[in-house]
């Protein structure tokens, strides 16, 4: 590994920037389809857009609000909110009015600003404001409304590991939005994780198509990369073509998605009658959601790469786990607990459950969150005081110590007394050659549950007769796991990350099911 800034000597994220502006000051950071900049460039102008925004009110504590898509000026904002002591928070412009009404209501920001130059919705929703241009021309069309005057900051610390950096809003799958507030010494931990993990260096060149409005985007990729001093190429949006044109023209080295990005890469490709080509490719990675057998396969093919896994959570900063780039597996375990911190599997009752044995898994460690903005009661139901986390999902540790992912605890599927894991359904539906991926979900009935099973298939039409695909199913799973409904999407609803949203199936479930409802297994 070539020299790069100690993680540990860090306090703050924004010093990776000048770190390598003062080592290798012309060596390309960060660049999208509007701008290119150096590590020089890009530690000079979040200095000077921090002046900025403190001449604007913008003090220690503050909440800043990023509302935009991927893009070099999100990114140097962040740094320069960083340079404040403020905190930030970036919000995909996707989301609609009500959601974003709901961050800035629960985050109170002193300042909101919208990268437009990148993102028609946040031009939207900047006039919906009422915002205006900000002058800072090197940066593109950038929006910032009025400062929010009654803003409260919050108390400042030059602790590290006090100090919050940014505040991450998770997918609003349910209930009221969650700001995870993460420390800079949470993300500086995480960032040195993936850097050294994928062994990123100068010379590297990742392709940031994650969006950085979750954890994800914005630690292992963004943050992750730069502390390395590789350059970020930044997408604000995901197309399967223009990735693999990118991929392959671009000489990216490192590329990490969720799996339905690379289900899209793959039929992407099959309507190429080019091979894919990748001659600078050396790492590909995924984690966000449930990785198959089918898919891992699949993609390795087409690459001629083995897929890393990880597994990780908001509250986490986010990594928990990650496959070696050494050890490449042939299952699709999320790897090994990262170096430096703790976990453990317990029953119910709190108890360790003995190895192989499914339980709940706990972490404890410099990446876990200082807790939830504004809720504290959620936030000691999920942390202990001696700093365990519960993360609320269900996993099995193999004896050399890989980690399964066996679901959510509150996905578990109670049927007949049977426990049906749907991560264990989803997994048999994925391996049938025509599906694209699929999610499980429970429905209530009178004194029981029972399994829905959506899917989205590689055609758009949807078959007359389910029972061919009910026989494939029979003969992988016990009676009990079957699905008592299937229904076919087109697409499944995802957030913009690539994450199924099973808090829509669920309600989707709920509702008539148009004459699809099979009769339940014995």
């Amino acid at each position: 590994m070539s020299w790069r800034p100690e993680a540990g000597q860090l306090s703050r994220i924004h010093q990776i920037a000048d770190a390598w502006a003062a080592r290798s000051p012309q060596a390309i950071a960060l660049r999208d389809g509007l701008i290119s900049i150096d590590y020089e460039t890009l530690s000079e102008l979040s200095a000077r857009l921090a002046d900025q925004l403190g001449h604007m009110g913008v003090r220690a504590g503050d909440r800043v609000l990023i509302i935009g898509e991927n893009c070099v000026a999100a990114c140097v904002i962040m740094l320069a909110v960083s340079r404040l002591d403020a905190w930030f928070s970036f919000v995909n412009a996707r989301l609609s009015p009500r959601e974003i009404d709901g961050f800035i209501e629960h985050a109170t920001p002193r300042l909101t600003l919208y990268t437009c130059q990148v993102s028609e919705n946040a031009l939207e929703h900047a006039i919906r404001h009422k915002a205006a241009p900000l002058a800072f021309a090197a940066l593109g069309d950038i929006y910032t409304g009025l400062p929010n005057e009654a803003s409260v900051p919050e108390p400042a610390s030059p602790d590290p590991a006090e100090q919050v950096a940014a505040m991450v809003y998770t997918s609003g799958t349910s209930g009221s939005p969650k700001g995870v507030m993460l420390t800079h010494a949470n993300v500086l931990f995480i960032a040195n994780q993936a850097c050294t993990s994928r062994r990123m260096q100068p010379g590297d060149v990742l392709y940031g198509v994650l969006p950085m409005a979750h954890v994800v985007g914005l630690v292992t990729q963004f943050l992750g990369a730069i502390l390395g001093g590789a350059t970020v190429v930044l997408e604000p949006r995901f197309s399967a073509r223009q990735a693999l044109s990118v991929i392959a023209n671009e000489k990216i080295t490192l590329f990490v998605g969720v799996p339905a990005m690379f289900a899209r890469l793959l039929e992407q490709a099959q309507t190429q009658t080019l091979p894919i080509r990748c001659p600078a490719l050396r790492f590909i990675g995924t984690s966000g959601s449930p990785l198959t057998p089918k898919l891992k396969k699949e993609i390795e093919q087409m690459f001629g790469l083995p897929l890393n896994n990880g597994y990780g959570l908001s509250e986490t900063a986010p990594t928990v786990a990650q496959t070696r780039i050494d050890q490449p597996r042939t299952d699709c375990s999320v790897g090994f607990p990262i170096p430096g911190i703790e976990i453990s599997i317990v029953d119910t009752t709190g108890k360790p459950v003995e190895k192989g044995n499914v339980g709940m898994l706990r972490v404890r460690g410099p990446n876990v969150m200082k807790g939830y903005y504004r809720n504290e009661a959620l936030t000691r139901e999920v942390l202990s005081p001696d700093g365990w986390f519960s993360t609320g999902d269900l996993v099995r540790q193999d004896e050399d110590g890989a980690l399964h992912i066996a679901g959510r605890s509150k996905e578990l599927i109670i049927r007949s007394g049977f426990n049906v894991y749907p991560l264990e359904v989803e997994q048999v539906i994925n391996s049938h050659p025509a599906v694209i991926h699929s999610a499980v979900v429970g429905r209530t009935v009178e004194h029981n549950e029972e399994v829905v099973a959506f899917i989205e298939l590689n055609r758009p039409e949807q078959p007359d007769d389910q029972s061919d695909f009910r026989s494939y199913l029979r003969e992988r799973l016990s009676p009990y796991k079957l699905p008592t409904e299937i229904r076919f999407l087109f697409p499944l609803p995802t957030a913009p990350t690539g994450k199924i949203l099973k808090n829509v199936l669920k309600q989707l479930a709920a509702c008539a099911d148009n004459g699809q409802h099979a009769a339940s297994p014995n």
